[in-house]
């Protein structure tokens, strides 16, 4: 395909899709029913927001924030942005306000739009010259609808304008600033262009064949770009339209309402689908269990076969389509029982997680992209292999270099770091970019990951281990909710495990510490008994120098707020470990070899 710039994308789509639905949000507040927007409607209202920029006097290069969780007022505005030829750069609203501010500011934002009222209370104190809410008023801002009739005016008035704006628009301008999340907790700021982030979803057809027929829901932040890439800009090459949550609470019911054919959701949310499922077998009688963890082993069995190329067995065939009907579309019928596509995206996927979903006939297509490269690898739909990230996707180079780093050459890279060279050619040089994970390309061409190169821990005996694949491995265990690794630089490993509270509380024996506060359930002896076998079990399965020989069950869970997570839920180390200073400290207390 040719270059072009995004809202070409949307133009196109627009002239062949014309009056069908494209967004759908619920209309919310107790009634029923959704606002539903058509390519047209999307088109008009991105021309509209384009011009009244312009009329506010913000120019082609101007960076426009955007602070609002992910929404239908947000695909239009950032459409409206990128028509516009400005950089649109989405926040992370979950982050404290001053550090929104902070960054508000040392990114030179001309405009903000902010989601409502109250995101704008929490972030007026930032130096910018025009604010505008997506919903609602508020004095001091201005509204999406008044910045639209703006727009108008200013058609009107300039009949030739929407013209101009689109002839001065490149594809090899920058169109969107991610701030990432980063380990460290400061964003890096990533520019990439409109013909990467095109060159990008061209190339989706040929991995995912979806079209106009299917349908998807969004509820990923959309300063990510897994949801940037996948769920805001494929729909818009595809034509497929997308629909909108109305709050986590009801996401559930939402995705069940929609029946989505395609869903994109992290690891978390798989996880903790899996650890509800364990949570009611654990409540049913013996025999239910048994039954059912003999299905899963059909499961996996047939699963096998299927990813050797080979037929499944009829004695495998037979009392699976049985276990399959009593017991699996149940779990199925939960995402509303469409779902041909069920991607895991954002972070990494635990092998055993996937092996999971993949025996109950919902293979999970895990893939791989990065702020500075894009979209880089998908699992084939036909054959995904658990456990890894797939093949590169037509027109991308994976390759690994002499330490096992994966190398990209891609039209989809990055062109730098915002005001920042130094950082930006210690990852892209000759077209090259260094992605920091490690790794490894199996003969088929599937893409496995190791671990961080940044992260790897070193032992003072010399020995390597890999935080990534050890943490991976505690995926399956419904109590725990995230591990960190300690050992860099030490005698042995050691672990702080956070716990998930609602499983916690369904364990023999913890009726006496359910109303009891978190720091209490957490240190409760039932729950500290099942913590340590699932250490033990994992342990078994590690070499003697990666085993964890010490650990603590924290008090609390780890937090966005405490700068321990980042937006996307994945743990900060370096924080943590500040802030989890003194139990680390007692864990190598007069420590041995």
């Amino acid at each position: 395909m040719t270059a072009r710039t995004l809202y070409q994308v949307l133009e196109e789509t627009a002239r062949l899709q014309g009056p069908a639905p494209a967004l759908r949000q619920p209309i919310g507040h107790g009634k029923e029913g959704y606002l539903t927007y058509s390519w047209n409607d999307y088109k008009q209202a991105a021309d509209e927001i384009a011009a009244g920029l312009h009329a506010l006097g913000i120019a082609k290069g101007d960076i426009v924030a955007l602070d609002s969780e992910t929404r239908l007022e947000f695909y239009l505005a950032d459409l409206g942005i990128l028509a516009n030829g400005s950089i649109a750069a989405a926040l992370y609203p979950s982050y404290p306000p001053k550090e929104l501010i902070r960054t508000i500011e040392s990114v030179a934002a001309h405009a903000v739009f902010v989601e409502d009222a109250k995101t704008f209370d929490t972030l007026r104190a930032a130096a910018v010259r025009h604010w505008i809410l997506l919903t609602g008023e508020a004095e001091g801002a201005l509204s999406l609808a008044a910045l639209r009739e703006l727009g108008r005016r200013a058609i009107a008035d300039n009949p030739q304008l929407l013209a101009t704006l689109r002839a001065q628009l490149s594809p090899s301008d920058p169109a969107i600033l991610y701030l990432t999340s980063g380990a460290t907790g400061e964003p890096k700021m990533a520019l990439v262009t409109h013909a990467a982030i095109v060159a990008n979803i061209d190339m989706g057809p040929a991995a995912l064949p979806l079209g106009p027929e299917d349908s998807t829901v969004a509820f990923l932040p959309s300063a990510h770009i897994a949801q940037r890439v996948v769920i805001e800009m494929f729909p818009l090459r595809w034509g497929m339209p997308v629909t909108f949550f109305e709050s986590l609470m009801k996401l559930p019911q939402d995705i069940r309402k929609v029946r989505p054919t395609i869903l994109l959701a992290p690891p978390r949310m798989w996880e903790r689908i899996y650890s509800t499922i364990c949570t009611e077998l654990r409540k049913r009688p013996a025999a239910a269990r048994k039954a059912f963890y003999g299905a899963l082993a059909l499961g996996l069995a047939a699963a096998g076969y299927r990813r050797q190329g080979k037929p499944v067995p009829l004695r495998i065939r037979l009392p699976l389509s049985l276990a399959d009907r009593l017991m699996f579309r149940k779990v199925r019928q939960r995402f509303g029982g469409r779902i041909r596509v069920a991607a895991s995206g954002a972070a990494p996927l635990g092998k055993d997680l996937a092996e999971f979903y993949e025996a109950i006939g919902m293979p999970l297509i895990e893939g791989y992209g990065l702020t500075e490269g894009g979209v880089v690898s998908l699992n084939p739909l036909d054959r995904p292999k658990p456990g890894s990230i797939g093949k590169a996707l037509p027109g991308v180079e994976v390759w690994l270099s002499e330490d096992s780093e994966i190398l990209i050459k891609s039209p989809c890279l990055f062109t730098g770091y915002l005001s920042d060279p130094e950082t930006t050619a210690e990852v892209l040089s000759d077209g090259c970019l260094r992605s920091g994970d490690l790794g490894h390309i199996d003969e088929e061409g599937y893409i496995f990951i190791t671990g961080r190169k940044k992260e790897l821990i070193v032992s003072s005996t010399g020995k390597k281990v890999y935080p990534s694949r050890l943490e991976s491995l505690f995926k399956m265990e419904p109590l725990i909710n995230h591990v960190l690794l300690i050992g860099d630089r030490l005698p042995f490993v050691t672990a702080l495990f956070t716990v998930n509270i609602a499983a916690a509380q369904t364990l023999k024996g913890m009726d006496e510490w359910k109303r009891r506060p978190e720091a209490e359930v957490t240190q409760a002896p039932p729950l500290l008994a099942e913590i340590h076998k699932a250490v033990a079990r994992v342990n078994k399965l590690l070499a003697p120098f990666e085993q964890i020989r010490k650990y603590r069950v924290l008090p609390r869970e780890f937090s966005i707020e405490q700068g321990e997570l980042t937006a996307t839920m994945k743990v900060r180390r370096t924080r943590a470990m500040e802030n989890f200073k003194e139990q680390i400290d007692e864990l190598y207390a007069g420590r041995s070899d």
